[in-house]
Parts: C-alpha cells; sequence; structure tokens
C-alpha cells in the first residue's frame, strides 16, 4: 500500500483544512515545490495535489504551482484534483507532466464526463467521490446528495477509471482515524483500486488499513498528520510495505 502525501494548494501556499472548510485552515508552507522535496526525500512515490481554489471556482487556479512541482519531479507520479471539469484542463495537465487526474463533483453532477475522459486518456483518470454515511457529497462537501458511493463507484469502475479516492468527510482533517470499515466494505465492492483517504493518525492507521478485510485498498492519502507530526512518512511507509508484501 503506498502513502501517499497530500499537497493542498490555497493561494499559492500549502495548507490543510478541516472538514474542506475554506475558512478553518492551517498554513503548513509558502513554498509548495520545497515541501514536494520533503516528501520525495522521505520515500513518497507517489504525490496527491489538490487545487483547493480550483475546486470551488471549477477551474484550476493553482496550476501554475503545480506545474512547476511536476517539473521539479518528472519521474514522480502526481494525481492532481480539484476544478477538473473539461478535457482542455485534463490535456493541460497531462501535457504538464501530471500523471493522474482526479475528476470530482464533476463525476457526480455528469456521470458521462467521466466515460468521455476514460475514452480520450486511458489510464489517467481517477474518480474522487466523498462521502458522508456512505452518501456522496459534492460542491466542497456542502450538499450531500442522494447517490450511494458504491454505486456510483460501480458505474465509474465501467467506464475505465483507474482508482477511485474515497473520502470519509466526516474524518478529513480531523485527526481521529479513517473510517476503515466504510473504506473496505467500498473496497470488495468493486475490482478497481481504492485510495483511503480522510483521517488518518498514526501509524496505527496504516496497520489498521494494511489489515483491512480486503486486499483492494492500493493507497492511503495523509495530510494533517505527517505536516503536525503524529505520522512519520517514512515510517509509515515502511511498515505499510512490510505489511502489504
Amino acid at each position: 500500500m503506498l502513502l501517499i502525501p497530500a499537497i493542498d494548494l490555497k493561494d499559492g501556499r500549502c495548507v490543510r483544512l478541516r472538514q474542506g472548510r475554506m475558512d478553518d485552515e492551517t498554513i503548513f508552507s509558502d513554498d509548495p515545490v520545497e515541501v514536494a522535496g520533503r516528501w520525495v526525500e522521505a520515500g513518497a512515490r507517489r504525490l496527491h495535489l489538490v487545487d483547493l481554489n480550483g475546486a470551488f471556482a471549477g477551474e484550476p487556479v493553482n496550476g501554475e504551482v503545480i506545474r512547476a512541482i511536476a517539473r521539479a519531479y518528472p519521474d514522480l507520479p502526481i494525481q492532481v484534483g480539484g476544478g477538473i471539469r473539461d478535457e482542455q484542463t485534463i490535456q493541460a495537465y497531462l501535457d504538464a507532466g501530471v500523471s493522474f487526474v482526479i475528476i470530482g463533483t464533476q463525476a457526480v453532477k455528469e456521470p458521462a464526463f467521466v466515460g468521455r475522459a476514460c475514452s480520450a486518456f486511458p489510464g489517467h483518470v481517477i474518480v474522487g467521490l466523498d462521502a458522508k454515511d456512505g452518501m456522496v457529497a459534492i460542491d466542497g462537501w456542502a450538499t450531500v446528495t442522494d447517490q450511494e458511493v458504491t454505486e456510483l463507484s460501480r458505474r465509474f469502475e465501467q467506464d475505465g477509471v483507474s482508482a477511485i479516492v474515497y473520502t470519509d468527510i466526516g474524518r478529513d482533517g480531523m485527526l481521529t482515524g479513517p473510517n476503515v470499515t466504510a473504506t473496505a466494505a467500498l473496497a470488495n465492492a468493486v475490482n478497481i483500486p481504492i485510495v483511503a483517504s480522510g483521517g488518518i493518525t498514526d501509524i496505527g492507521d496504516i496497520e489498521a488499513l494494511c489489515q483491512a478485510d480486503t486486499r483492494n485498498i492500493m493507497g492511503a492519502i495523509t495530510g494533517r498528520a505527517i505536516y503536525e507530526g503524529t505520522l512519520d512518512f517514512a515510517a509509515g511507509q515502511s511498515l505499510a510495505d512490510r505489511l502489504s508484501a
């Protein structure tokens, strides 16, 4: 299982939000490229970048910072989400060296867009599904829909997405531990990789995800824990490697 550092971008800086609230942020660095380097040196094998401004604006806002990180680490797989609403944006990110784009709100509002994107950019499309009590949330988590996360995941599996990033929005940024049970249930309901997101606090959470009753959790995104020091990234990845062997 990959441990994937999150670099959340707001106004060109590296921040973390609590439960997706733009007015509840912690600024960790004014230099996201330096932050990326820190995690690469610690052994990261993939990065998770989120354009928070873009997610709310509906179009890329921190694109130049993302391009700078991709230029600095051209051999490192990078996945990017936030404000991806059309095929032109996907093409621009892939041209910049990004490996995967994550379609979130647009996937729920216009599911056909995912199918078109998978056809145009096979192997490069991930869907991000945020859920509360099993129901998908959109628009920066402001709206909880009547759509079940499992049902949507099965549809996107048929479209050919590379993976699903699953976030339990009640846990994200709160350091309360991931929802292992819900994540494992989703992983067992589909045949594509699941990336867990939200709530990881310490190395015990990495152990719990690795020992979950599924072989389909391919990665776990971690943010606040590695920035505030409750989880040592290198130790977490080392443990995940041992338990996943």
